[in-house]
């Protein structure tokens, strides 16, 4: 899927297989395409929080959970993944249908991330990119 948007509308990515499926990194913001079914929380989501920390630094960036597939995502932990990211300044979500948007408006209530629904993917790469912009003129 991840494919399609980098031929002619962004740059260049490095791609990391994770225990959750993949993740796709580039110069200021990430891309998530987790595995059906699977099931997020801080614990098995730590594999990516370093590498994305590692990646980033204190930079800011953002990260785009591009939702091909359908799985969970732990909102118990929705603190703890609040405090560990303060350089992330937006989260889009791609989605492809009406029950994930309506996940994604229920996990608005447990996030504190600038975040945005979006239907098309290359929507979301911009919105992503103009917030870190924007968060990098304030810095």
């Amino acid at each position: 899927m991840i494919n399609s948007i980098t031929n002619s509308k962004t740059e260049s990515y490095k791609h990391v297989k994770v225990n959750l499926g993949n993740i796709y990194l580039f110069e200021d913001f990430f891309v998530g395409e987790f595995d059906e079914g699977v099931d997020i929380n801080f614990s098995n989501f730590s594999d990516i929080s370093e590498i994305v920390k590692a990646y980033f630094e204190n930079r800011p960036f953002g990260f785009i959970s591009n939702r091909v597939n359908s799985y969970s995502l732990n909102l118990n932990d929705a603190e703890l993944f609040n405090a560990s990211f303060p350089n992330l300044k937006a989260y889009a979500v791609v989605v492809y249908n009406s029950l994930t948007e309506k996940v994604f408006e229920i996990e608005n209530h447990f996030f504190k991330f600038n975040r945005k629904a979006f239907t098309d993917i290359y929507e979301s790469i911009s919105w992503v990119k103009n917030c870190i912009s924007s968060a990098q003129l304030i810095e």
